[in-house]
């Protein structure tokens, strides 16, 4: 525990290649949860993405979106610590995390909010929102079974839109660090959420191939719950719609 308290005053760009080696050979990674349980027990954070430019960035999209569409309730899937929330303009607002830490913490910070609530995962009791977010969390969800489940729960507690911040092509634990697994999850999502619709693509402002330091392979991806029958090809052209990468 000591070992990761260090880590975690180190530089950034140094505190990556450490933890590379932390989770290869001093701790080896024993899955997604026990992770991020232990990450913010032991005094990290939801990581770089919820600070500065990338948290504005998200910031932007999401809010800008919640007003064009008059959105009045919100759950997200992964709140973390409440950095990236305290950014939100959300009108109502359930947040869920794995960590008791997190939800602790986000209880706290928000205690004086009677707009929003927190929640661990296993408590959900069929909370639903005419939006739900996942925001840098589903490149972080390694096992299978982890990722099936939870992007069932994003897309089946929503009446009206999801919007999802994530990178979305295929690579191996083994080719990354070993907390994270980058997926294709839009064609997770053709395939097995016929009803949903991609309406909106949004490139990130700060890709990592042009900000190899603090930039994000995450991009931002809306969906819409179509008005038809799945397949009705009528209904797929609007002047949101961007065709995934």
């Amino acid at each position: 525990m000591e070992t990761r308290r260090i880590i975690n005053a180190l530089p950034l760009v140094v505190k990556k290649a450490a933890y590379r080696i932390y989770w290869k050979w001093i701790n080896p990674f024993q899955g997604s949860e026990r992770y991020w349980r232990e990450r913010y027990d032991l005094g990290g954070n939801s990581g770089y993405g919820s600070f500065n430019k990338l948290a504005e960035f998200k910031a932007e999209v999401v809010n800008g979106f919640i007003r064009e569409r008059k959105i009045t309730s919100i759950v997200e899937y992964g709140c973390g610590d409440g950095n990236q929330l305290a950014l939100g303009q959300y009108p109502q607002y359930i947040g869920f995390d794995i960590s008791p830490t997190a939800i602790s913490l986000c209880r706290k910070r928000f205690a004086d909010d009677r707009t929003k609530a927190f929640k661990l995962m296993h408590e959900y009791s069929g909370e639903r929102a005419e939006l739900t977010l996942s925001l840098d969390v589903i490149y972080h969800l390694v096992e299978h079974d982890v990722f099936t489940e939870y992007m069932h729960r994003l897309f089946d507690s929503s009446d009206k839109f999801v919007i999802i911040y994530s990178s979305d092509f295929d690579k191996e634990p083994e080719d990354t660090a070993p907390h994270i697994r980058h997926r294709r999850f839009t064609r997770w999502v053709e395939d097995n959420k016929p009803e949903w619709e991609l309406i909106r693509h949004i490139p990130n402002r700060y890709p990592l191939s042009v900000y190899p330091n603090d930039g994000s392979q995450a991009d931002f991806y809306i969906y819409s719950k179509r008005e038809s029958c799945p397949g009705d090809s009528i209904r797929r052209g609007t002047d949101d719609r961007t065709p995934a990468r």
